[in-house]
């Protein structure tokens, strides 16, 4: 039997040291109360591992052998229903029988009480069998756990202790709990995507109080299941400066897309119109949606909707990440294959330089991301487990608040930062697999073409690359403005630290730091200096008001928003040094995977901060001038 844990000492290492399991396990296990629970910490870690090797074989035996006939198969409409593939269907009864949909949902709703940073390794090794399963996948235990989480922000589940006695959604999650359905998050519309401030899909209230969803909804992934999120507004748009008109005025819904007799008859509130046809998950149900007054559920307050939708988002984001490395991980694995088959001009191709320079690289930046991965599920994980403690544990919530709030600082620093780059590289290693079994990789045979399609969506769907950049771009520079003695200070200690240092690994990692910072420093001057300009004709009265803080980030950002990507590469780049420097600190056998990742990340990182520095005005310019065009031809006309 084969298996995709076993084979991989990089994400064993993380399952056996690399994970900080006592606070995850203790938060998720309440102490070791529970008498249906492990007894301790190994115990508990035994399990995940058994439940990892479980998952890798899984991976490795059912779902990677059915993938090319799940691809070849796709989905299809009949009587406004999409029907799946029958071997996705077989391998769902699978999961189904191995309660894998349980996985993170509390013992007292039946689930298995694991973590979640368990559940993002089993993304990772069902996507390196195929992406499509992965995604289905999450849209089970992933869309019931959510339900869980917004029950609990509302005030709608009650708790005995630290147990929940009772939740507002407890059949809905036990349907999807049991494999017999599903849920979906609906955001996109036909003329909104990213710009959610454009969404029109509405949300109306009877006089009884009944919520109701009209609209449209595109581009839904595994959009034919029953519970759906749906984000919808719910205040009429008036004034165009009016908050209501923007995020203020989205509300979030939860949506059935339809109810079903005893006679098994159902009838559709929600309609499913069509299944795009795509270039790659072809596995992955992927639909457009229509809502005409479909009965819905509020979640929270009207106006929360873009707050409860961050939640499933950064969750999603981070899915993506894993789902991105275990891409990246196939492809490696593809290639590897064959160039340590395929002769050529005396040897092997993987001993040819150029092939062995891309081989190592795969498997130098796959350490990387996983780093970065693992990362960001720790302190997202801990996060949320802190402010469920802080709203079910008396005297300790100021306490568990501090610490929720530390660690929900350094999972929004990484999530974008992963989602930008994993998806990034799991198009370019696919494209690397492609043009390493040359000729061989552009037909099917090998399966290199369906993982660069598979790739493509990458860095397009959970918010693209752009997006994630602009995210990290502004916190990173919104943290310079909120507190700029301490950017100075930071970047100070990174160049004595660059200088000083007594550990080599460190003095390197010390020199990406101040780069990165540098880079920072000259997107804030820049940003100021434009700003200055365009308060110059104000009274001088005003200039306090006007250059502190009336910011305009479209308008007063355009030379770092032309530089987000650049900057967020950097970033990255640093914050996986940062990453490895401290694993190994801690366990020397690190050392070797720092040195590899370093002697790829220092010249990029000076190539990314030499961009931020020396490129970019020649393309303001002619934006600008193009910007004036429609005025210079208005005057001229008059």
């Amino acid at each position: 039997m084969a298996n995709f844990l076993d084979d991989n000492d990089d994400l064993l290492f993380y399952l056996d040291k690399g994970i900080d399991w006592e606070p995850i396990v203790r938060l998720t296990e309440r102490n070791f109360e529970d008498e249906d629970g492990p007894r301790d910490l190994a115990e508990a870690v035994e399990t995940y591992r058994d439940i990892a090797t479980l998952v890798g074989t899984l991976a490795a035996d059912e779902i990677a052998p059915r993938a090319r006939a799940i691809e070849a198969a796709g989905f299809r409409v009949e009587d406004g229903e999409a029907v799946a593939p029958p071997e996705l269907l077989e391998l769902f009864d699978q999961i189904r029988e191995l309660d894998l949909h349980r996985l993170n949902l509390p013992r007292e709703l039946d689930g298995m009480n694991c973590p979640l940073v368990l559940y993002m390794v089993n993304c990772e090794l069902m996507a390196r069998a195929d992406v499509s399963v992965m995604a289905h996948h999450g849209f089970h235990g992933g869309m019931a756990l959510a339900m869980l989480a917004f029950s609990i922000r509302e005030g709608t589940t009650t708790f005995e202790g630290t147990r929940i006695a009772s939740t507002r959604f407890r059949d809905y999650i036990e349907e999807i709990a049991s494999g017999q359905e599903w849920g979906c998050m609906d955001i996109t519309e036909p003329d909104a995507g990213s710009d959610m401030a454009r969404l029109r899909a509405v949300g109306e209230q009877d006089e009884d109080g009944n919520w109701f969803v009209t609209g449209q909804k595109i581009f839904i992934t595994s959009g034919h299941g029953k519970y759906h999120f749906v984000i919808a507004r719910t205040e009429k748009v008036g004034d165009p400066d009016d908050p209501m008109a923007g995020l203020a005025g989205l509300s979030m819904f939860l949506v059935p897309a339809f109810s079903t007799d005893e006679d098994g008859t159902r009838h559709r509130h929600v309609i499913l119109e069509r299944v795009e046809e795509k270039m790659g998950h072809h596995g992955s149900c992927t639909a457009a949606l229509s809502f005409e007054r479909a009965p819905a559920h509020l979640i929270g307050k009207r106006g929360e909707g873009f707050r409860y939708m961050l939640l499933l988002m950064n969750n999603a984001r981070l899915g993506v990440g894993f789902e991105s490395i275990g891409l990246c991980e196939a492809s490696y694995r593809c290639a590897l294959e064959y160039a340590e088959q395929r002769p050529s001009m005396g040897k092997t191709i993987d001993r040819h330089e150029m092939i062995a320079d891309y081989l190592d690289q795969m498997r130098t930046e796959i350490q990387g991301l996983r780093a970065l991965a693992m990362e960001g599920a720790f302190h997202e994980e801990m996060s949320q487990k802190l402010d469920i403690a802080s709203r079910v544990t008396e005297g300790r919530a100021q306490g568990f608040e501090r610490a929720r709030a530390k660690h929900a600082a350094a999972a929004r620093r990484v999530t974008p930062l992963l989602k930008y780059l994993a998806a990034e590289k799991a198009v370019e290693m696919s494209r690397m697999a492609v043009q390493i079994h040359g000729g061989n990789g552009y037909t099917t045979e090998y399966g290199a073409e369906k993982l660069l399609r598979d790739a493509m969506v990458m860095p397009i769907y959970e918010g693209t690359s752009q997006i994630q950049s602009l995210m990290a771009m502004k916190d990173t520079l919104g943290a310079i403005l909120k507190a700029p003695q301490d950017f100075v200070r930071r970047l100070a200690q990174a160049r004595w630290r660059s200088l000083s240092a007594r550990d080599a690994h460190e003095r390197r990692v010390a020199k990406l730091q101040v780069l990165s910072l540098d880079a920072q420093q000259h997107l804030m001057r820049r940003t100021a200096a434009d700003k200055f300009k365009s308060v110059q004709e104000r009274p001088l009265t005003q200039w306090p008001q006007a250059f502190l803080k009336n910011w305009d980030p479209k308008r007063d950002f355009s030379f770092a928003m032309l530089h987000a990507e650049h900057l967020t590469r950097l970033l990255s780049d640093v914050a996986i040094c940062e990453i490895l420097l401290e694993q190994s600190r801690k366990h020397p056998e690190r050392i070797e995977v720092l040195e590899r990742y370093l002697e790829r990340a220092e010249p990029r990182a000076r190539h990314q901060h030499d961009l931020i520095v020396n490129t970019g005005q020649g393309l303001l310019d002619r934006l600008a001038r193009r910007s004036r065009e429609p005025e210079d031809a208005a005057s001229a006309a008059q």
